[in-house]
Parts: C-alpha cells; structure tokens; sequence
C-alpha cells in the first residue's frame, strides 16, 4: 500500500493536502508528450509524491510509468496551489494539491507506450495542433510557457 492508501485509513475522507508533480516533456523537435487519462483528457505526466521521494524523482517516475519514456534533468516552471485545487473524488475523497510543474527536454531512452492503468495513449504533439480534448488547465500553462520563451 502507499503513502496515500495509509493516510486515508486514519483520515477517511476528510481533505489532506497533497503534493504532486507535473512534467512537459519536450522532444528535439519542440513537440510536447501528451497523454490520455481514463477521463479521456490529455494531459502531462504526473502524479503524487510518496515518502521520501524528491519532487525530481516523483516527476521522472510518473514520466516512466506513464510513458515508457526516460528523462533526465528537469526544470521549475510554476507551482499550483490553492483553493481552486479542491478535489473531491467519487469515492468521497476530498483534496488539495500543491504541485511542482518542471519541464524537461532531456529525454534519455525508453520506449513511447501508454500503461494502460492510469493511461490509454501517449504521443508527441505540436503546440500547434494539440488534441481537442487536452484538460484545458494542461492548455493554458502550454501555452503560456511557450509564449514566454
């Protein structure tokens, strides 16, 4: 079990604050790794720390386990938090999050898949012509972070 399956015994489902991280991971030819959630949204690779992990090695692992995909460096780019992160899911769990948004074009290895867990596909896409259905959070902070380099 995990950090957070151990938290929610003692908790239930009051709300915790989590810590999570997001990555952008950008190939040689400036095209964006994308993937689809269960949701059927697109978004970045991510997800929450355990303990003892460093927000570093949180992004590199939700990159792997999400993409096949290997990455090395990584660079800070925002940090998201607030009350507009209130979650509640449907099993009444109910969160906040901070989360660590890097960005990395040190891509190392590994090979392009979707898990087929937390993910149904992955690809690299042109901010040009990024999916329709790309969480329109995810969109914004593209598009902001392209428009500012």
């Amino acid at each position: 079990m995990g950090y957070i399956e151990d938290l929610r015994e003692v908790v239930g489902n009051r709300p915790i604050m989590l810590t999570g991280v997001g990555v952008g991971v950008f190939n040689e030819t400036g095209e964006i790794l994308l993937q689809r959630n269960l949701d059927g949204r697109w978004g970045i690779p991510g997800g929450f720390m355990e303990l003892g992990e460093s927000a570093e090695e949180t992004g590199r692992r939700e990159v792997l386990e999400e993409t096949g995909i290997e990455i090395g460096k990584l660079d800070l780019v925002t940090v998201i938090s607030g009350a507009h992160t209130h979650t509640i899911l449907k099993n009444g769990h109910e969160y906040y999050s901070v989360t660590l948004v890097f960005v990395s074009n040190d891509i190392r290895g590994g090979e392009l898949k979707a898990d087929g867990v937390e993910t149904v596909d992955v690809g690299f896409f042109n901010l040009q012509k990024l999916p329709e259905d790309v969480n329109p959070m995810i969109k914004s902070m593209i598009l902001q972070y392209v428009s500012n380099q």
